[in-house]
């Protein structure tokens, strides 16, 4: 789910969260690997927002992936054809393997857990972000202790639940 912001400043406070939120979050799980058996890998992967057809999606696919070989000339005219279609958001994919367990984790979807003080809110009754204060100071720049803390919570929630297969 993509969030909906009331106003421009909270949409700029989600921008200055966003990346250290990001970086944060990729760090922890990193610390969070090392001390488990679970391997993971990342994988960047396109979201769609609702009512974009397949066959939309194949389109585009296939026009990106024209693009990439395409000729100055030729890439100007699939360039045009693309700004016509829908465009998917980037996304990033955590991976998580351990023996027969596998689970993808939506890191975007981690990160506005993290940023928005109402996000499960958000995920059931589909009601604007609210930025969690706590992750701002008085300056309205990042809390930087406030941030490392709920990134490393979240975290060790996520791996504090993952099942343990029986070939361990």
């Amino acid at each position: 789910m993509i969030p909906k912001f009331t106003s421009p400043q909270t949409w700029q406070q989600a921008e200055l969260l966003m990346q250290p939120t990001f970086i944060r979050l990729i760090d922890n799980i990193r610390k969070q690997l090392d001390q488990s058996e679970w391997e993971g890998s990342y994988q960047d992967v396109q979201v769609w927002t609702d009512g974009v057809t397949p066959e939309d999606k194949v389109r585009v696919v296939q026009l990106q992936k024209e693009l990439e070989t395409a000729s100055p000339e030729e890439a100007r005219t699939i360039q045009m054809a693309l700004d016509q279609l829908p465009n998917p958001i980037p996304g990033y994919e955590l991976h998580l393997s351990h023996h027969d367990n596998h689970l993808t984790i939506d890191l975007w979807q981690l990160c506005y857990q993290i940023c928005f003080a109402n996000y499960d809110e958000v995920l059931t009754q589909a009601t604007p972000v609210k930025i969690d204060q706590q992750l701002l100071n008085e300056n309205n720049e990042v809390d930087w202790h406030h941030l490392d803390e709920k990134a490393r919570s979240c975290v060790s929630d996520i791996f504090a639940r993952l099942p343990y297969g029986t070939g361990e």
